[in-house]
């Protein structure tokens, strides 16, 4: 297999709701090619931003089946396969891969926290059921599994995992996988505040949250980086920052979805039980954003 080498901005989408809770599949089509036309490289579908634990599998098929719509083969479209089950999720790739998707993003587990052994086992399961490029998902702050750089050395010889989605949280752990795995996997970074250490440190690409709702100002930063004009890379991310921090949060679903209304690319709804933040939470947010339109780098800025 020949290694599709993804890099860039892949923004991890946001799931449109109608204020019912159905699906606003058109939302969600326009969201995504409002982000395509500002230059991002790929998405992923049904993340966590994307509110995968709300949504059945049958509805997750349906998202990636509107993203591969929208995308209209312009950038690929990996689905996250995130199941509490192995069985489960081989049962969505096999949907997903009758859609056509390009790749999946994988979760070592969800509720059940796997051991290293029984995580590395279920990555290979599901790489080897999709056949297909995989990008693997580390998330033990969120999910308390962590494949460690010398567990996906071990993975390496699976000729389907081609790349990491890395959000530990420690940016030293870029390093340490480009010491101990070299060039095997693409690494990209999904904590958005890390985005510019990570990419200073060699990563390939970003799993943006923020990316959603300002993806032209993402691309930015991730071209600057690539050509090493970090001064000026750093000065848009400083910019940048204070809405990157809200991505790192229990709420980032309603933080995210707040920042798409108040950029005006996107609703507030959401499916229960989480509900749009009130008080002086929601001030704070408000305050945060304001302040970045009021100060966007018009040689950067998202066209509508």
């Amino acid at each position: 297999m020949s290694n599709p080498r993804w890099q860039g901005v892949f923004p991890a989408i946001t799931t449109k709701f109608h204020p019912n809770e159905r699906i606003d599949a058109e939302g969600t089509a326009r969201h995504i090619d409002f982000q395509i036309r500002n230059g991002i490289h790929g998405l992923v579908t049904c993340g966590s931003l994307g509110e995968a634990s709300t949504l059945t599998l049958e509805e997750k098929l349906e998202v990636a089946r509107i993203a591969l719509d929208a995308a209209a083969s312009r950038v690929p479209v990996l689905a996250n396969v995130s199941e509490t089950s192995t069985r489960e999720a081989l049962r969505y790739i096999e949907g997903a891969n009758k859609l056509g998707v390009a790749g999946f993003m994988v979760m070592p587990s969800v509720i059940y926290v796997a051991d290293a052994r029984e995580a590395m086992a279920n990555v290979r399961a599901m790489a080897n059921a999709a056949q297909k490029p995989v990008m693997v998902y580390n998330n033990p702050v969120a999910y308390r599994v962590d494949l460690k750089p010398e567990h996906m050395l071990a993975l390496a010889d699976c000729e389907w995992i081609t790349a990491i989605k890395e959000s530990c949280g420690d940016i030293r752990r870029i390093t340490d996988l480009r010491n101990t795995v070299g060039d095997r996997y693409q690494l990209f970074c999904g904590v958005d505040d890390l985005a510019y250490e990570a990419l200073a440190l060699g990563a390939d690409g970003l799993l943006a949250g923020v990316g959603c709702a300002f993806p032209r100002e993402t691309v930015a930063l991730y071209d600057l980086m690539k050509a090493k004009r970090f001064d000026e890379a750093l000065r848009l991310y400083q910019w940048m920052t204070p809405m990157l921090h809200l991505d790192v949060s229990n709420k980032l679903v309603q933080n995210l979805k707040l920042i798409d209304v108040l950029a005006g690319v996107g609703t507030e709804h959401m499916r229960l039980p989480r509900m749009p933040v009130i008080g002086e939470e929601r001030e704070f947010i408000i305050g945060v954003v304001n302040k970045a339109l009021a100060t966007r780098p018009a040689e950067y800025r998202s066209i509508d």
